[in-house]
């Protein structure tokens, strides 16, 4: 089975960005994939240190809850990670998360080890969103997080950007970018069972 993981970067439940991440994981669903909601906000992670730990063995040695998305992300064939705008970029929960990943770009470029055992393409999507108009801020945004993805093996494959969204839950007004949330959802299954 396709194991497809969604990390919310949003701080709270319920929001734009949440309510798309929920309806791309929906979409990946139906195509059959077992899915998983990841939210840093929720979990005990600390920053980067940049203490040189792993750097023989890249693996880090920080002990908190990173080691469970790190074992999440080594089983995943597809990610999708969605983000509301905070001052011109990702929000610090998910930035913080990437920071971490750190020691697998270590193994990856520097020790030449794999940071999972799949055999196959890893596909990956990121879905952010924005109260203030203007899609030029998002293409800035998408930079951590195609480094993420490329740390992780994954391949930036798609994104789905949505302005204007100036209220919690105004993405409920926009149906046509929730289907574009769930047939991105789908897509991303799709792409990944082409191999």
């Amino acid at each position: 089975m396709i194991n497809v993981s969604g990390i919310g970067g949003s701080p709270r439940r319920g929001g734009n960005s949440d309510i798309m991440l929920d309806k791309a994981l929906a979409g990946a669903l139906s195509k059959g994939a077992h899915t998983e909601k990841i939210i840093p906000n929720e979990l005990a992670i600390k920053p980067c240190q940049e203490c040189g730990g792993c750097d023989e063995t890249g693996v880090c040695v920080v002990k908190d809850d990173m080691r469970l998305i790190y074992d999440k992300l080594s089983n995943a064939q597809g990610v999708i990670i969605a983000s509301p705008i905070f001052f011109s970029g990702i929000s610090a929960q998910l930035k913080a998360m990437i920071d971490r990943i750190q020691c697998h770009w270590v193994a990856k470029y520097r020790l030449d080890r794999k940071v999972t055992q799949y055999k196959g393409v890893r596909q990956g999507v990121f879905i952010s969103v924005r109260g203030q108009h203007g899609l030029e801020i998002f293409k800035a945004a998408a930079k951590p997080v195609r480094a993420f993805m490329a740390s992780e093996g994954f391949k930036y494959m798609d994104e789905l950007f949505c302005d204007g969204l100036d209220y919690m839950g105004a993405i409920n007004d926009q149906p046509k970018i929730l289907t574009k949330a769930y047939e991105l959802g789908q897509k991303l299954v799709s792409k990944i069972k082409e191999g």
